[in-house]
């Protein structure tokens, strides 16, 4: 629990290395990291299975069989992220499927300028893919863990002084034990 005389417990947030050694000393974290490695590594194969089948079986060209992949993947991604790395932190599932549909296109993005790089370098077409997948995996777990499946709490507050009702939405602060 914070004490109410800290800094933490006046608003002040603690500065970026404090908050580094409370997230690595956190052992939630390092399993959500793990279960979405393991979520990951089953959304890794099922994206190099269908990039595979489209390259080699529908006869696409490499950009557009890896939006395929894509697409296949980040949706069996987000249902098992969904509902098993981060089950606890639930909202609207519109909402965090929005949220981690904009993260999976960022990474989709850095996806597909490293396979466009290593291609242009000589590699193989599946050998490439495979290695931008794991090159973007770091910012696509940083991306849903601290903002598509952020913990969320919504309130319904109306601002007179606006003379508007706004929703807040503010994330909500786990007290450390």
């Amino acid at each position: 629990m914070i004490a109410p005389d800290s800094p933490r417990g006046r608003g002040v947030r603690p500065a970026p290395r404090q908050r580094s050694r409370d997230w690595r000393g956190d052992q939630g974290n390092w399993v959500q990291l793990g279960s979405f490695a393991v979520v990951g590594a089953s959304g890794y194969l099922v994206n190099l299975v269908v990039y595979a089948l489209l390259v080699k079986q529908a006869a696409l060209p490499d950009v557009a069989a890896a939006t395929g992949s894509f697409v296949v993947a980040a949706s069996w991604n987000y249902w098992w992220n969904r509902s098993w790395t981060f089950r606890r932190q639930r909202a609207s599932f519109w909402l965090q499927g929005v949220r981690f549909l904009t993260v999976s296109a960022v990474a989709y993005g850095a996806n597909i300028g490293v396979l466009v790089a290593l291609l242009s370098a000589g590699l193989g077409r599946i050998v490439a893919q495979a290695i931008a997948i794991i090159v973007i995996t770091p910012v696509n777990f940083a991306g849903n863990k601290l903002w598509a499946f952020r913990r969320w709490r919504v309130e319904d507050e109306p601002r007179l002084s606006t003379g508007r009702c706004r929703m807040l939405v503010r994330p909500v602060q786990r007290e450390r034990r």
